[in-house]
């Protein structure tokens, strides 16, 4: 009951607590209106078309979508992320717990013996002792044969304490609040780590994947190709046996397979690295992790990516949201240390129970109980205080312009990746055009010199001509599909700030 009421005295006698943090505000930035990559763009309403959370299903692969799942689900990165959220979160509630009085409960029992008189027994004269505490007692001295001693009058007494202490510092300054809010706002900081961890790990799962099938379909290229060239090279090959041209064709010819087939084990050897850079990334080992083939079937669908306005985008992103939430804690950290200028309190109470006696022990004769105050002040420290003070305004500070710097960044990736997806599609439809008619242009020299109308020297160039514009086109195709992937991370994804007072990145950092 004691303690009770002095808790209660110790929370409501305590001054309000008021904080000497500068106000925040969002540092200010210039945000177009619109992009100049899309003039006119205006955002639909209701928002239907905006990059969703699962924005890798506009692929349409359900291999895809598999290893996605598989890889938030497993990798280390992405696990070592989580954990660190997790630290935060902890640190957070470990600050939140100074704001409230500590409590610790004790028990003792203590055990006393006190020894009494002692005789010792010498040639049937006894000698007197003088009485001692503990177990040692007086001395005497005698002369004769000692026969024995004797002890008279020790007890032994026992005492039993119960007690609980209380100790509280009342925020009076703001420290420990500015404390607690630093804790929060880096708390979010390390949410939003996670966040844009998750996305980075999206969009190269998808580019390694997707470069993976671009590699399939340039060796299904290849491949014909050398089965082509292989035919050429018969045919250049039979015509020199006729005595109909010279040797020099047939070397063409083999030279020209021979740099096919070498350019196919540089494929399958890109297409190794990929798959084993795939399997580190869903936490499996690259040894035992295999891929099929599409082959030729490969379908490079691009999906569409619609744009946002310019001033959503720093709610969208997670590295800009980080980096914000740094700023906001920077900004409490100043509160902090301007706090030490200020003196601190502590207040304390006991109340228990002591007894020699166990059936007595919470008796009210037996209750005790204290209450206690400190207040300290630095007097003297030579200017530290002021430093700390300088060092946080200067972090606050660098917060700042990091703030700004990856804002910018962030515009910067939106703009090129705007403009790329634009150029790469135009590319790729006069690359269409190309290889088609490069294909058409080898296939009627190749009927010629079977003919013997042209050299072969036409129909190597030719071929040469036509490998190098179906290899660009598959690149232009797979280009389009990275630069997508790469839009909807400069994007920000399916993410939105609000994830982080929502509880929906906590529930995902959550996660073991």
């Amino acid at each position: 009951m004691i303690l009770r009421r002095s808790i209660a005295l110790l929370a409501t006698g305590a001054l309000a607590g008021c904080s000497l943090a500068p106000h925040y505000d969002r540092p200010a930035l210039g945000v177009p209106g619109t992009w100049k990559t899309a003039p006119g763009w205006q955002m639909a309403s209701p928002a239907d078309d905006q990059p969703r959370a699962d924005w890798w299903t506009g692929f349409a692969d359900p291999t895809l979508d598999d290893l996605v799942a598989r890889a938030v689900a497993h990798n280390q990165t992405l696990a070592q992320a989580a954990a660190t959220s997790r630290q935060a979160r902890a640190a957070t509630r470990e600050a939140r717990a100074a704001l409230f009085p500590t409590v610790t409960a004790n028990g003792q029992v203590t055990h006393t013996y006190s020894g009494g008189n002692t005789a010792v027994v010498t040639g049937g004269t006894i000698a007197s002792g003088s009485t001692g505490t503990g177990t040692g007692a007086g001395t005497t001295t005698s002369t004769g044969t000692t026969t024995g001693t004797i002890t008279t009058g020790g007890r032994t007494t026992t005492n039993y304490r119960v007690n609980l202490d209380a100790a509280w510092q009342p925020d009076l300054f703001g420290q420990l609040t500015n404390t607690t809010r630093n804790a929060r706002l880096t708390e979010q900081a390390r949410l939003a780590d996670l966040a844009n961890a998750r996305l980075a790990l999206e969009g190269e799962l998808a580019t390694d994947y997707l470069s993976l099938r671009a590699v399939d379909a340039q060796i299904a290229s290849l491949a014909a190709t050398a089965d082509a060239y292989q035919r050429s090279l018969t045919i250049a090959t039979n015509r020199y046996n006729a005595g109909i041209v010279a040797r020099t064709d047939s070397y063409q010819a083999q030279s020209q397979l021979a740099s096919a087939q070498s350019d196919l084990e540089g494929e399958r050897r890109t297409r190794a690295q990929y798959e084993d850079a795939i399997a580190v990334l869903v936490g499996e080992n690259p040894a035992s992790f295999t891929l099929a083939s599409m082959g030729p079937n490969w379908t490079p669908a691009v999906p569409a990516v619609p744009a946002i306005v310019p001033a959503t985008l720093v709610q969208r992103r997670p590295d800009v949201a980080a980096a914000e939430r740094a700023v906001a804690a920077a900004n409490a950290e100043i509160g902090v240390q301007r706090a030490a200028f200020f003196p601190t309190v502590n207040l304390s109470a006991e109340g228990g129970f002591n007894n020699n006696a166990l059936s007595g022990l919470f008796s009210s004769a037996a209750s005790l109980w204290s209450l206690g105050a400190q207040v300290a002040q630095t007097l003297l420290d030579f200017g530290a205080r002021r430093a700390r003070v300088a060092q946080a305004r200067a972090a606050y500070d660098a917060a700042v312009a990091n703030y700004r710097q990856v804002t910018l960044t962030a515009f910067q990736e939106v703009q090129d990746d705007l403009i790329a997806s634009q150029i790469l599609a135009r590319q790729e439809a006069y690359l269409r055009t190309a290889s088609f008619a490069a294909d058409k242009s080898e296939a009627s020299l190749r009927d010629q010199y079977r003919a013997g109308i042209v050299v072969f020297t036409d129909v190597v160039s030719a071929q040469a001509t036509a490998l190098t514009a179906r290899r660009a086109l598959i690149q232009a195709q797979l280009d389009r599909q990275t630069t997508a992937v790469a839009l909807v991370q400069a994007l920000g994804g399916g993410w939105s700030a609000s994830d982080l007072t929502n509880g929906a990145e906590a529930a995902r950092a959550a996660r073991p």
